[in-house]
């Protein structure tokens, strides 16, 4: 017994959130987009830094090779 109670307060909760339109804050919205498409150009420049000079450490492995074939 009881049902009809919840049974409307659920209704009511679907038909407010079926028909409000709220509001949409469109510049939070546009802000928000932007600062997407800029963390993708960011991402770039990040990989730029990690291509670095990798000399160093190629001769260290050749080095490493050379003592192996040695032993």
């Amino acid at each position: 017994m009881g049902r009809g109670r919840a049974k409307a307060k659920q209704a009511k909760v679907a038909r407010a959130l079926k028909y409000d339109t709220g509001s949409t804050d469109l510049s939070a919205l546009q802000a928000e987009l932007a600062g997407a498409r800029g963390s993708q150009t960011s991402g770039s420049a990040v990989d730029d830094d990690l291509e670095g000079d990798y000399s160093a450490w190629i001769e260290d492995d050749e080095d490493d090779e050379e003592e192996a074939e040695e032993a």
